[in-house]
């Protein structure tokens, strides 16, 4: 007798569960409740326990639906490993250094010819179209596969799945480059605290070589230079200047990655984001709404972030030295002008009449481009974008290069005086 009462309980709570699970169901909402649409998606469980004809207003939710897939289980365990690694590179910076040049090289080599054939940026596509995905998704995901509390968790796990593919790419591709030997001690420099007088002198460098460069180019009547080739055989020669520096320098293994252009360059000017380097796809994206002569050398420093420079002050040194070392007058310009602009602030901060007795050295066409470059850029200086940009880079920086954040880009000041004080002839 007792045995047949707990029978009769067992089937009550049968039945209440499936009355909880039936109520959650909530078929006046459901497409095909009501009508001969599609019919409506339950847990499996449930629909084997339904009569025959509230059969028909469903259907069985697949039993995939309600656990992980292997391959997101994979997705999970990867980034388990990737996190342990990262920990590692945090804690050596001789692990960093090899991690850089023997792991991350070949990913990132990979995936730069896995991209280059592309007429079109993979990464800008996949930013832009990722809120129409994340729209798409979701509406099947609730019309189609979440039902429950289960179906819904297994999904939220797939989307988390996908975000730690992210951290594990960014992990093997490019994080080591943030935390191995510093640029300085690869190339030997001794960097000292830098005084007015270091910067007068570098200061003093580039204006001689800015106008020795000058002279062999062209400018358009509103004050810029004009880059005498197409944007393809600037690739072409930053190119071979990789390749070049890259065969001399131990520290940095070239690849076959070349800058690609924005669509949505326009976009970015108001962000004042000259370029980008897509590490979950191996492209470096360059903005080619600014001036003329800032290209060569932005593409010079994202190429950089391809061939492992993470930090930012190391990739415009190397930018720099890269460009400086070409064949080409126009690439050659580039770089010294750049350069200009940021030992000449940090000169106008130090000491501005010395700053104005060495900017009137300068010649005149050049002078005239800086000028005509504070025209374009006052549109874009005050934007709502660009305060919103400036601060997602500068949290990003922070958590990968300590304090400086966006402070980094000018860093390559103090960069480029010991470089000139260890080779002043450069």
């Amino acid at each position: 007798m007792a045995g047949f009462r707990n029978h009769l309980k067992r089937e009550e709570r049968k039945e209440k569960r499936k009355d909880i699970l039936m109520k959650r169901i909530r078929p006046d909402r459901c497409r095909g409740a009501s009508d001969s649409r599609l019919p409506s998606p339950i847990p499996a469980r449930v629909y084997r326990t339904l009569d025959e004809e509230v059969k028909r207003r469903y259907h069985p939710i697949p039993p995939r639906y309600e656990h992980l897939p292997a391959f997101c289980l994979f997705l999970y365990a990867v980034a388990a490993v990737c996190l342990i690694l990262l920990i590692i590179q945090s804690g050596s910076v001789a692990f960093s250094d090899w991690f850089n040049l023997h792991i991350s090289a070949p990913l990132r080599a990979f995936l730069a010819a896995l991209t280059a054939p592309l007429p079109f940026s993979l990464g800008e596509f996949t930013v832009l179209l990722l809120p129409l995905v994340l729209v798409v998704t979701l509406r099947h995901a609730i019309r189609r596969r979440c039902d429950s509390w289960r179906t819904a968790g297994v999904f939220i796990g797939v989307l988390i799945s996908v975000l730690l593919s992210f951290f594990s790419v960014f992990v093997l591709n490019f994080s080591a480059g943030y935390r191995n030997s510093t640029l300085d001690v690869k190339l030997e420099l001794e960097q000292k605290q830098v005084s007015a007088e270091d910067l007068a002198d570098t200061a003093r460098i580039l204006v001689r070589h800015l106008n020795e460069e000058a002279g062999k180019l062209g400018f358009e009547r509103d004050g810029f230079s004009v880059m005498p080739y197409s944007l393809a055989e600037m690739n072409d020669r930053l190119s071979d200047a990789y390749a070049a520096f890259c065969s001399s320098h131990d520290f940095i293994r070239n690849n076959a990655g070349q800058p690609k252009p924005v669509l949505v360059s326009e976009i970015l000017s108001y962000m004042h984001i000259t370029g980008v380097y897509s590490f979950f796809t191996g492209e470096a994206n360059i903005n080619v709404n600014f001036p003329d002569y800032t290209t060569p050398y932005t593409a010079a420093h994202e190429m950089a972030h391809q061939r492992g420079i993470a930090r930012e002050d190391e990739a415009n040194m190397v930018a720099f030295l890269v460009c400086i070392g070409s064949d080409d007058s126009y690439i050659r310009y580039s770089a010294y002008l750049n350069m200009y602009e940021y030992v000449a602030n940090a000169l106008y901060s130090a000491d501005a009449n010395r700053y104005r007795t060495i900017h009137a050295e300068l010649n005149s066409a050049t002078r005239s481009e800086l000028s005509a470059y504070n025209r374009f850029y006052e549109k874009y200086r005050d934007s709502a974008a660009s305060k919103v940009s400036d601060a997602v880079n500068n949290t990003y920086l922070h958590t990968q290069q300590g304090s400086h954040g966006t402070r980094s880009y000018g860093m390559v000041v103090d960069l480029t005086v010991a470089w000139y004080k260890a080779y002043p002839e450069k």
